[in-house]
């Protein structure tokens, strides 16, 4: 290898960014949000693209949710979603991006289970590793291990 070549780093993103490093905006819709955009906040450090990706569906689905009125058609559900609802987009996602325009025609048709509106199970502000939770490894066999809590995943 040259000096000129740079060995590419793998898992990273296509859009040059290194991994844990995607981002999702999430868009108000109704208009009132403050400032020029619509964004309500960024949620970043995501895995992967796949990570972002199904957390902006599961965001979406879950507004979509929220506006459905008992009795309302599909038509209905989408009026309700564009007048009060959240968009989702992956930041720089380009085409590999999950975009909420393919589905919100089929969201609109049929109510979401909870685990696909479930964004909050994959919030990557959430997930922790076992150091963060417990501190560093304790070599040593001390007695206050059993005080140490067990962490209990999903």
């Amino acid at each position: 290898m040259t000096d000129d070549t740079i060995d590419p780093v793998e898992g990273a993103p296509e859009n040059g960014a290194q991994p844990g490093s995607w981002s999702v905006r999430i868009i108000d819709l109704s208009g009132s949000s403050e400032g020029e955009d619509d964004t309500v906040e960024v949620v970043k450090d995501f895995i992967d693209l796949m990570h972002a990706n199904a957390y902006a569906r599961a965001y979406v689905r879950d507004s979509i949710e929220r506006c459905r009125t008992p009795g309302a058609s599909s038509k209905e559900v989408l009026e309700n979603w564009f007048a009060f609802g959240e968009n989702a987009e992956v930041v720089d996602a380009g085409e590999d991006g999950w975009k909420s325009s393919t589905e919100l025609e089929d969201f609109a048709a049929s109510r979401a289970t909870p685990m696909e509106r479930d964004w909050r199970t994959i919030d990557p502000r959430r997930l922790v590793d076992e150091e963060e939770i417990n501190g560093p490894p304790d070599d040593e066999d001390d007695e206050d291990d059993e005080d140490r809590h067990e962490v209990i995943r999903h």
